[in-house]
């Protein structure tokens, strides 16, 4: 006969994937780090820079989602909010600092093969791990899990963009396309953050 799940046996499935869903991301983005800095270096790119700090970010916000998951207690939920309302700050203004420089001094950064395969898997990669965050944080009415899925989503939107910018500046010399494309980004990460804070207060 088939077992009967019960809610608190569903809650526990569920949170344990939201624990994995959050260390898969953890170790994507510590294996990015050392990626993404081989590549800024090679080819001097900003665009990888800055998307090498976004992936800074997503492991500080992976770090608090598993803290409040692991304490599981509706205390946590405010702090944690907060702090990753931080990021999505961070995230926004450290992107428009970079689309400021990046148009007053014109750098054009060379063509980054390395770049271009590692955003691609990235932008795969993490569409997939915040569908699961923010499906896991929905079941488990866990307003966290949703906030950093989110985190995640912008991750992937930002590896799109940086992509597009890498491949239009290696086929056309479009330098600019890259900085262009992460103001969509600093537009979504100042609405997520704005929508964090609210969530505390």
């Amino acid at each position: 006969m088939a077992s009967i799940e019960t809610p608190t046996t569903d809650s526990g499935r569920l949170l344990r994937r939201g624990l994995r869903l959050e260390y898969a991301t953890l170790g994507w983005n510590v294996v990015g780090l050392g990626v993404l800095a081989a590549a800024a270096i090679q080819a001097g790119s900003p665009a990888l820079a800055g998307f090498g700090l976004d992936s800074l970010i997503e492991i500080f916000a992976s770090i608090v989602v598993v803290w409040q998951l692991k304490g599981a207690h509706k205390e946590r939920e405010a702090p944690a909010m907060r702090l990753i309302g931080t990021a999505f700050a961070v995230l926004g203004a450290y992107l428009l600092i970079q689309v400021a420089v990046v148009f007053a001094t014109g750098v054009r950064p060379a063509t980054s093969g390395l770049g271009i395969v590692w955003t691609s898997l990235t932008f795969v990669v993490m569409l997939a791990l915040a569908w699961g965050k923010i499906r896991t944080g929905h079941r488990l009415g866990n307003p966290v899990l949703r906030a950093e899925g989110k985190v995640t989503l912008v991750d992937a939107y930002l590896a799109g963009a940086v992509l597009a910018g890498l491949a239009l500046n290696a086929l056309f010399g479009w330098w600019w396309a890259d900085p262009l494309a992460g103001v969509v980004i600093i537009y979504y990460a100042a609405r997520e953050a704005s929508h964090a804070f609210r969530h505390t207060s």
